[in-house]
């Protein structure tokens, strides 16, 4: 068949791509713009072996082969298949597994059934040599093309590079209409705009009561492992030892108060109430269902979503959500506030900040591990994702509270 097909080593191509721009192979040391990177390739393609695109291959590595936020992008968009093999840490690095055994199959099948005259690999790696030579003893015509190399090295294989019928040097003008360098900030994700009255409890000391019935650095309570938080002694700023994190636990919240404040209006024995992905959990303090009162009237999504909407919701995730946590916290609170039957729902969530209700709050985690977000070993959101999907839905919140406050004709 007239037709040709690319197969991208995401690991070389990437990695060669952030070794150049960045200096490192870290793929976090660099941002990819995938609908631009995408085209680009089936451009280069089309041209260089005059025939139209059949397909994109993308092989990757995964945790667990669970696709990540790129990933997601990249299935959904025209001729692009994804492909993932392992992904598994040792030594402290990260290693790709069956990655290139996926890449060697996938090349082999399409040189004996013919599907196209034209091979294209974006790869660097030798192993790849048998398939190579099994492609082009089938009358397929292997172009391949390497990443600009950093520094003058030399990041592709020798026998490749002799076997191949043609080749192409991505340079660093073609690269960077794609990918580009990020600069290193430190913070997970975009941070909320700024709350004085939860910089106020950040920065107040912890009261004495709390550090009197404060546990051992070392003791953990059921209750606290549960929760996954840890004793209030350890929160306050001006009492917490070194090396603790400086982000309170919500149990910490529970206990600080800005100085000069009033007392908290619930009673002594009411916990500050948190979302779990593990579900509903009844705690002391609260009303007749579990719930403080002055969130029991919050409806949850689920509440306000119909059969219908529920389905293009499901759509919407698989065909336009990529998955990043600050995203997906956005998303969340964008259709939550678009389906309430008042807006009144908003100023009182917004007065709340940073607690967000244990039945929302729950219900945003657990509509978060859809897209792979799960930490592989532990069956839980990684505390940063958890943080970054929270500061997306309190991002959407104080939009949208902002512009209902905002003067007419603004």
């Amino acid at each position: 068949m007239d037709r040709c097909v690319v197969l991208v080593d995401a690991g070389y191509l990437l990695g060669a791509a952030a070794s150049l721009l960045a200096g490192e192979p870290a793929r976090s040391r660099i941002t990819v713009e995938h609908t631009a990177l995408i085209q680009g390739l089936r451009e280069l393609a089309e041209k260089d072996t005059e025939r139209p695109l059949l397909r994109i291959y993308w092989f990757d590595g995964a945790p667990d082969r669970v696709p990540q936020p790129e990933h997601r992008r990249l299935r959904v968009m025209p001729r692009v298949t994804v492909r993932l093999g392992a992904l598994t840490r040792s030594d402290g690095r990260w290693a790709q597994k069956g990655v290139d055994a996926a890449m060697h199959a996938e090349l082999t099948e399409l040189a004996r059934n013919r599907a196209c005259s034209d091979v294209v690999l974006v790869t660097g790696d030798g192993d790849l040599l048998p398939g190579l030579m099994s492609a082009k003893e089938h009358g397929v015509a292997v172009h391949l093309w390497a990443v600009q190399a950093a520094d003058g090295d030399y990041n592709q294989s020798e026998d490749l590079v002799a076997e191949a019928d043609e080749r192409r040097v991505l340079d660093r003008a073609w690269i960077t209409t794609a990918v580009r360098a990020r600069e290193l900030t430190g913070v997970c994700a975009p941070q909320p705009a700024p709350r004085p009255e939860i910089a106020a409890i950040l920065s107040a000391p912890l009261p004495e009561s709390a550090l009197a019935a404060a546990q051992p650095q070392g003791a953990v309570t059921a209750e606290n492992a549960r929760n996954g938080s840890r004793p209030a002694a350890a929160a306050g700023p001006a009492t917490a030892p070194a090396g603790v994190k400086g982000v309170p636990t919500p149990k910490d919240l529970a206990g600080l108060r800005a100085p000069g404040s009033q007392p908290p209006q619930h009673p002594a024995t009411a916990t500050l109430r948190w979302s779990s992905d593990k579900g509903w959990i009844e705690r002391p303090g609260a009303g007749a269902l579990g719930e403080p009162a002055e969130t029991a009237s919050l409806p949850t999504l689920a509440q306000l979503t119909s059969a219908e909407q529920r389905w293009a919701d499901r759509e919407e995730d698989i065909t336009t959500v990529g998955g990043d946590p600050f995203e997906v916290g956005q998303v969340f609170a964008r259709r939550w506030m678009e389906r309430l039957p008042e807006s009144g729902h908003v100023q009182k969530l917004s007065t709340m900040y940073p607690r967000i209700p244990h039945r929302i709050d729950g219900e945003l985690l657990r509509y978060a591990a859809r897209f792979g977000l799960l930490a592989h070993k532990d069956d839980q959101i990684d505390e940063h994702d958890r943080y970054a999907i929270r500061a997306g839905f309190w991002r959407e919140i104080d939009v949208r509270a902002a512009a209902e406050h905002a003067p007419a004709g603004e």
